[in-house]
């Protein structure tokens, strides 16, 4: 049965999740922009995990390192594994400049 209330909660919980923190520039390598687009996986999708403070896979040290890095200014590391098992890593630089989409392979 369809339950437009939890559907309306849902929906208001996603717009009232403001981002952690700016961007910067976004960037990708040309290999990462390849392997999401073999997975059907829009780059956008990533990004607001990312500046949400989802940081995917990371082992519990570098999401703790990461929600320090909030406070701190340092870089942020998110992980998360796409559809065929492979990796995409997003880095924001410490100074939020910058915030590069890529595969491990490609650091």
């Amino acid at each position: 049965m369809f339950n437009a209330m939890a559907l309306l909660w849902h929906t208001t919980e996603i717009i009232m999740s403001k981002p952690l923190f700016p961007l910067g520039r976004v960037t990708a390598t040309p290999g990462c922009l390849e392997l999401l687009d073999k997975n059907n996986q829009a780059p956008s999708d990533l990004l607001d995990r990312h500046v949400r403070g989802d940081w995917g896979i990371v082992d519990p040290d570098d999401a703790q390192a990461n929600n320090l890095a909030l406070e701190h200014g340092e870089r942020l590391l998110s992980s998360y594994e796409l559809l065929d098992g492979s990796k995409v890593w997003v880095i924001t630089e410490w100074d939020r400049s910058a915030t590069t989409l890529l595969r491990p392979s490609d650091y």
